[in-house]
């Protein structure tokens, strides 16, 4: 999907301004997002790529001037309706007005084993590789309404395999529960004049992990 959370290269927005000595969190209730977030994740009632599509699937306006937490919160809320734990009418009212959902509880060491042993998105295949590292590629011009991890920026540009990184779970598919079949993933080298114009910094260098689907021989 084309959303306001793919926005690179795009004027407008100013210069990424760090933060001096930034806090992990800025309030109390950015913590609870998070734990509510990895708790309900830990669930399995949906995985990683539909956590994202939720976060990203959402207009400009309501993006944009919301702050990182709350986008993960409004994610996790539309998450939530979706898979019938909580009603439309009980998010405005703010209290329970059916009966809860069973759902698996989890302990707060589990969830640490959890993201310390992470989730693996690798899987195996027979198929070989369709591009070797060094070949050049174009970026295919797509626009699809769903999710996908192909940056806006580089479509339609050609770039060269740096790397293979082995067989993964597509996001496209993944996240809205058509399969987790493995596609090849590879790394592609993008010169920064051949997304933005001979104006751009000359030496910069864009690396983007792109799986096969999203590309074609230049």
């Amino acid at each position: 999907m084309n959303g306001a959370h793919d926005m690179g290269g795009v004027h407008g927005f100013g210069p990424v301004e760090p933060e001096p000595n930034e806090p992990v969190f800025h309030a109390e209730w950015e913590k609870r997002v998070l734990a509510l977030t990895i708790a309900m994740g830990a669930t399995k009632q949906w995985n990683v790529d539909s956590a994202r599509f939720a976060r990203e699937n959402r207009p400009p306006i309501d993006y944009l001037t919301k702050s990182y937490y709350e986008i993960w919160g409004s994610g996790l809320e539309r998450l939530l309706i979706e898979h019938g734990f909580i009603s439309k009418e009980e998010l405005e009212q703010g209290r329970v007005l059916h009966p809860p959902k069973p759902v698996k509880t989890v302990s707060a060491a589990d969830i640490a084993k959890g993201l310390n042993r992470g989730e693996a998105s690798g899987r195996d295949t027979t198929a070989p590789a369709r591009f070797k590292i060094g070949e050049r590629v174009r970026a295919r011009i797509m626009n699809p309404l769903g999710h996908t991890r192909l940056p806006r920026y580089v479509r339609g540009h050609v770039g060269t395999i740096d790397s293979l990184r082995g067989c993964h779970v597509l996001p496209d598919t993944h996240a809205h529960g058509k399969g987790d079949d493995g596609e090849w993933l590879y790394t592609v080298r993008f010169d920064g004049r051949t997304l933005w114009g001979p104006d751009s910094d000359p030496t910069l260098t864009v690396f983007v992990d792109a799986w096969e689907s999203y590309l074609e021989p230049a």
